[in-house]
């Protein structure tokens, strides 16, 4: 395509839009220019100080001529293609690439307004550039920099490309790769956390909040929000905005936000939902930073309201805004120094260490009344509603990096980007235990039910286990963990010792500790109904030195002579004074939570560190200690590396990929045998050489080009797939015997196409398999084939993308993996070779989403290698948001 040549200058990509966060959290809109760009480039020309023109255009340029003008803004989206970065209606930044001279390389540069300059904008758009530029076949830019211009040739230098630079004149030349490298993409993703948590940071320290809606009505939300903040005694100032009253609640009031003579950094929107968007209006004039809507009546009351929710979420965007909610209870920040209290329930919780997330408002209210119930304390609270902009991976983003949270609490419905989850979770698991309440057990979205396949839930819990996440069923369970990771240290491996003064209860506790894959240190110890607290805090004592225990268990039923309270005395006083590294639960006084007796108290009189938490019986008390063990073993783990395969040819893939969706109209289609065979080679999978035949003399001269033996198969996969091989001929090494299967083949299934492949090594038969879960997006499947093991769901998961040890610990992860390890003696199969075929396949999920499920079945793992003898896949619009390219915040033009 050559320059203004063949594309509408209106008609560019739409993917190619985006919502951008910027390194100081607020956001803009990112977009092809079109030529009704004309004014906006020329007022943003005319808002650049002579030292930035001088930057861009290497001389005064004091104003763009019309010819320029008509350059600059009518581009073919191709050859020349150029971003805007718009605040509201206003151009800030524009960056662009030229081709030249027909080849793979293109001159890029940028231009940013002064008053935005350091926000990051730079390095956004050579990001969405080198995208865009490497969809049109480009590798290669060039660069034109004055030498003085530091803050530019930084934009490069610190992009993670591999530069080249040569100097003449004062003027740098500046060459590099546009591939996406490893340290690119390194510096990309630091960058987009660093963004996305200062963004959550903004919402969660602001030093101003307005309250719209604030009432002096009990009744109505906007006086709960109002007398929440003023209760807390928030730190900074509270600004009520009431068109009615000059003050609410002894403080003054507003008419609008606009009339606020200060910043305002948060607000909170508690009026109808047919007044938000006007109060949306006033809060983008203020320049807001965020929007907190508790608000009900949007995307939950349907599809009008869902429209109304994805307008005000966009121009909130694109006029640097976040957005919390609608429908949302609220956000805590328990900080001294903040003391937050935005949201709808009552009371702030006690100071702690722990953040907490969930979509729910109605449940928000129930889930902190129970953390104050059981002593644990939050260190930050947030409720999303309907999530419509601010979700569960921005918190991540920030709890990453937040001092005051060692334990994150997820309370979710579904993901906004799954993918971005499981890569966010790896991360952040690595440093701070995470604990979801795992919603959708047997909920499968709309969009995925075509393809989707059942994940028994023992694998679905080992996938979690990979990402770091501690997945729980119950609201229970989760606070049942949490108090565990949240008082008590990590243990250094699976011995638990027990110790109590009940035999009963303490077989009752070895019973689940071994049926949780625990191990016991030694029989439980019973100290027996008579002991005294010295008595007993001695044993305690003695099980935590000794060097057999990694974790204690104490069983505790209250005696009649003597109150109970002294012994939960004795028992934290002797934690207290060893200090060992080891966690200890309880059954204490049929007490739920950290009780006053056992609770080890901060400066404020909040549990802390070393508490004792205890449980109304011993399943539940070992239960949550098995969590932490089985998490605790994932983190000594190695984590491995994302390994990409030799020898990929991933545009080539991507070309076949649009080439199939363009003819089927973008539907959902199974593909041929010979585009999923031209599709897996771009990946290096070979498929074992096979040809389609409709006649005897037709199969056996395809036997004979194909070299004896061959197979035989019907095509009927029903057939194929029988236990009694009803429809397959393995072996065959004659022309005789392929006229007489191929003649038998044909009368079983009543069709005359038939397989005839290369007969494959003989190896034992797995299977390898790609499909689409609402929690975690793509996951690679492994397990031997074959009725027994499918009927038993005896396959291993991993969710995309995959590391080297992932996919070394998935190949051997199958109750029925010992077959392929030289069970009985037998020679083992080559699992590097099947560990790779792993990765190649879940290199082509990553690359590709378009792929909505993929099997390889059978595949025969022999010592000499593995061979795929048959592959089948299915393309269709990406069910799953994927988590590749350049950063943008997830789209909001449809709900989850």
């Amino acid at each position: 395509m050559s320059a203004g040549g063949r594309r509408d200058p209106f008609d560019y990509p739409r993917h190619w839009e985006a919502d951008v966060v910027l390194s100081d959290g607020g956001t803009v809109h990112l977009r092809p220019v079109v030529p009704d760009d004309a004014d906006g480039l020329v007022a943003l020309h005319g808002r650049l100080s002579e030292r930035s023109r001088y930057f861009r255009y290497f001389g005064a340029y004091p104003r763009i001529p019309q010819r320029d003008l008509e350059r600059f803004s009518v581009v073919d989206h191709h050859d020349r293609v150029a971003f805007v970065a718009l605040l509201g209606d206003e151009i800030i930044a524009v960056g662009r690439y030229e081709r030249l001279d027909d080849g793979p390389s293109a001159e890029v540069a940028f231009v940013v307004d002064d008053a935005h300059q350091g926000r990051g904008l730079g390095s956004i758009l050579l990001e969405h550039l080198a995208a865009a530029a490497a969809e049109c076949g480009l590798s290669r830019f060039v660069a034109e920099v004055l030498a003085e211009n530091s803050p530019m040739v930084r934009v490069f230098r610190d992009a993670g490309y591999q530069v080249s630079r040569e100097i003449e004149e004062g003027v740098l030349h500046l060459e590099f790769d546009i591939d996406p490298t490893e340290e690119s993409l390194a510096v990309a993703r630091s960058r987009e956390q660093a963004a996305e948590a200062r963004s959550v940071y903004n919402l969660l320290h602001p030093r101003s909040v307005a309250v719209i809606g604030a009432s002096a009505d009990p009744t109505k939300i906007g006086y709960v929000a109002l007398t929440n903040l003023l209760a807390a005694d928030f730190a900074g100032t509270v600004y009520p905005v009431n068109p009615e009253h000059r003050s609410v609640r002894g403080v003054r009031a507003y008419p609008s936000v606009v009339d606020i003579p200060d910043q305002v950094d948060l607000a909170v929107v508690a009026v109808r939902a047919e007044v938000v968007e006007s109060v949306l209006d006033g809060a983008l004039a203020k320049g807001v930073k965020t929007l907190l809507i508790v608000s009900g009546g949007f995307a939950e009351a349907g599809p009008l309201g869902l429209h109304a929710e994805l307008r005000l979420v966009g121009e909130a965007r694109a006029h640097g805004m976040r957005v919390v909610g609608p429908n949302a209870l609220g956000v805590l920040n328990t900080d001294a120094g903040v003391r937050l209290n935005a949201t709808l329930a009552p009371r702030l919780p006690a100071r702690g260490r722990t953040g907490f997330f969930c979509q729910s408002g109605a449940l928000g209210t129930a889930i902190l009344a129970d953390a104050e119930a059981r002593g644990l304390g939050l260190s930050t609270f947030v409720s999303a509603g309907n999530r419509a902009d601010v979700s569960g991976n921005d918190l991540l983003q920030y709890w990453e990096t937040d001092p005051n949270t060692d334990l994150v609490l997820l309370y979710l419905e579904s993901f906004g980007n799954p993918r971005k989850f499981a890569r966010l979770a790896r991360r952040l698991a690595r440093t701070k235990p995470i604990v979801a309440v795992k919603s959708g057990r047997h909920a499968i979205r709309p969009q995925l039910a075509a393809t989707s396949i059942e994940v028994d839930e023992a694998s679905v819990q080992a996938l979690f286990e990979q990402t770091g996440v501690v997945r729980v069923d119950t609201l229970a369970q989760l606070f049942d963990t949490a108090l565990v990771f949240a008082h008590q240290p990590l243990p250094a491996g699976p011995r638990v010792g027990i110790v109590g003064n009940s035999s009963a209860i303490g077989l009752l506790a070895a019973d689940t500790a071994r049926a949780q894959g625990l191990k016991l240190a030694f029989d439980p110890v019973d100290v027996g109904p008579q002991a005294g607290p010295e008595e007993f805090a001695a044993a305690v004592r003695e099980a935590l030195n000794s060097p057999e225990t990694d974790a204690l268990v104490v069983v505790f039923v209250p005696p009649l002579a003597i109150p109970g309270t002294a012994f939960a005395r004795a028992l934290r006083e002797a934690v207290v004074e060893l200090a060992r590294d080891k966690p200890i639960v309880s059954t204490f006084l049929a007490a739920e939570g950290v009780p006053a007796e056992l609770a080890v108290l901060s400066e404020d009189g909040t549990p802390t560190r070393g508490s004792v938490p205890s449980y109304s019986s011993p399943e539940r008390a070992v239960n949550a200690l098995a969590r932490v063990v089985r998490y605790a073993a994932w983190r000594q783990r190695p984590q491995g590396s994302l390994i990409r395969p030799s020898g990929l040819h991933i545009e080539k893939a991507q070309d076949i990929v649009r080439e199939i969706l363009a003819a089927e109209d973008g539907k959902t289609t199974l593909l041929s045998d010979e585009d999923v065979v031209r599709l897996l080679g771009c990946y290096g999978v070979d498929v074992v050489p096979f040809s389609v035949v409709s006649t005897e003399d037709e199969a056996v001269s395809v036997a004979a080009g194909l070299g004896y033996p061959v197979t035989l198969k019907a095509v009927d996969e029903r057939l194929r797939g029988r236990p009694d091989l009803a429809g397959v001929r393995l072996d065959l090494g004659s022309e005789e015997a392929v006229r007489t299967s191929y003649r038998d083949l044909v009368e079983v299934s009543g069709e005359e196409d038939v397989y005839v492949q290369r007969m494959a090594p003989k190896g034992i038969s797995c299977v390898i398999g790609l499909q689409d879960d609402p929690s975690f997006g793509t996951l690679v499947s492994f397990g031997l084939s074959g009725l027994v093991s499918t009927l038993l769901g005896d396959r291993a998961y991993r969710a995309v993308p995959v590391t080297d040890m992932d996919a070394a610990t998935l190949v051997r992860e199958p109750r029925t993996a010992p077959l392929l390890t030289g069970y009985r003696g037998d020679e083992p199969a080559d699992l590097a070779a099947l560990a790779d075929l792993v990765l190649r396949v879940a290199a082509l999920a990553e690359d590709n989403p378009e792929i909505r499920s993929l099997t390889l079945d059978p595949i025969l793992a022999s010592p000499d290698g593995v061979f795929v003898a048959n592959a089948r896949a299915v393309l269709g619009p990406p069910p799953s948001r994927p988590d590749t390219g350049p950063r943008r915040l997830r789209p909001i033009t449809a709900p989850d």
